[in-house]
């Protein structure tokens, strides 16, 4: 088969833009049976971080899709055309969207497969969209890929459910795609590159810390977070605990939190305890995760979560949201609290912080749950998908 890829996500921080370089990855070291050509907007950077094997269209574009992903943006006709137009000079068996973010129409008869992560930006409109306009034009370019969409996939059959429920769709035309842990996060030893990258972020080994790992956008829920944090400080469980929440803010497109956060944080005189990383390499995201006492994932919902996968594969207890998919990504590893109570958050996590026999098993659960998924298996559900088309 040829298949065509939209790789417009590839220079992406958030987890679409991890789940596009992943499984494209694996899928050409995977695959060697199918040709796949790449299709990428001018403006995308990291380019180098495409395979070399695989054909590459550089499509000239005005604005980057990244930057057309941001809360206030959208892609322009022009980019859209100039995308459309480049792949109806080629003839493919498949076109795979790995993110409805970056979807174009396909203007003729190939098989379109569509991937949805969430459908969080509908059922938290107020979370992620500054405003009436940019949520019309996500709904518009929504409704226009979920209809051509031959089949449509997502990443954990909490998002399956809720995607069918939700557009009115039947059971055959949605597939998943499973997530996992890159190897780089593992269980590390304690050595000189440990040190060093717990003391560029002004932590040391001794201390313990929670960590939260994701963006900075308001339906993440940091700031019930903090309040929790705020109770759990209070009640002086541990006097020294401080809370590390890794994510770009600075640079990030989406709708963010921070300028309310960091108020918060003032008014709850929690600035010597609370500390912002911004958006930190893996190499020294998993030196963090190994460091951490315990991940916190309070988000009012996630398609995935793959920061919970990760903290599990380097051996860190979670406590996260009992809501969205995260239940189903942790199963009995994890420990779980209602988001939107912030005195259970603080009980569960306190509950966690004061019983080390109770870290110690969810770490030995954790890294026993990490292993079953691999990106590897994950390219092979996405050619499983291919190969429907293949058979018809």
């Amino acid at each position: 088969m040829r298949i065509g890829v939209d790789t417009c996500c590839w220079g992406n921080k958030r987890g679409f833009g991890r789940f596009t370089r992943e499984l494209l990855q694996a899928l050409i070291a995977f695959d060697r049976s199918n040709e796949y050509v790449f299709f990428v907007d001018s403006k995308t950077g990291d380019l180098d971080e495409i395979p070399s094997e695989v054909r590459t269209i550089v499509v000239n574009t005005k604005y980057s899709q990244v930057q057309a992903a941001a809360a206030d943006g959208r892609r322009s006709l022009g980019d859209v055309w100039a995308m459309s137009r480049e792949v109806m000079k080629h003839q493919f068996d498949v076109f795979f969207f790995p993110a409805v973010y970056s979807y174009f129409p396909i203007l003729n008869r190939t098989k379109i497969v569509l991937t949805i992560h969430d459908l969080i930006a509908d059922h938290h409109p107020e979370l992620v969209f500054p405003n009436a306009k940019t949520k019309c034009f996500w709904k518009l370019k929504q409704r226009m890929a979920v209809r051509q969409a031959d089949l449509i996939a997502t990443v954990s059959e909490y998002s399956r459910k809720e995607i069918a429920s939700y557009f009115q769709l039947p059971a055959s035309r949605l597939r998943i795609i499973s997530e996992a842990a890159r190897p780089v996060f593992r269980v590390v030893p304690k050595n000189n590159g440990y040190v060093s990258a717990l003391d560029k972020y002004g932590l040391s080994a001794e201390e313990q810390f929670l960590l939260y790992v994701g963006g900075i956008s308001p339906h993440k829920n940091l700031g019930k977070l903090v309040h929790a944090f705020k109770i759990i400080v209070d009640a002086d469980l541990l006097g020294s605990l401080k809370l590390v929440i890794v994510g770009d803010y600075k640079d990030d497109p989406f709708f963010s939190a921070y300028p309310d956060l960091k108020r918060q944080i003032s008014d709850l005189g929690l600035d010597d305890k609370v500390f912002f990383t911004g958006f930190v390499p893996d190499a020294e995201l998993t030196y963090l995760y190994n460091a951490a006492t315990l991940l916190v994932f309070p988000s009012l919902e996630e398609g995935f979560g793959l920061p919970a996968i990760e903290a599990m594969a380097c051996g860190t207890p979670v406590a996260a949201s009992k809501t969205g998919s995260l239940p189903e990504v942790l199963g009995l590893a994890g420990r779980y609290f209602d988001p939107e109570n912030v005195d259970e958050m603080a009980g569960v996590v306190s509950k966690i912080l004061a019983d080390e026999p109770l870290r110690n098993q969810m770490k030995a659960d954790g890294l026993k749950r990490s292993k079953i998924a691999g990106w590897e298996r994950s390219a092979g559900d996405a050619l499983a998908i291919f190969r429907e088309f293949d058979e018809h």
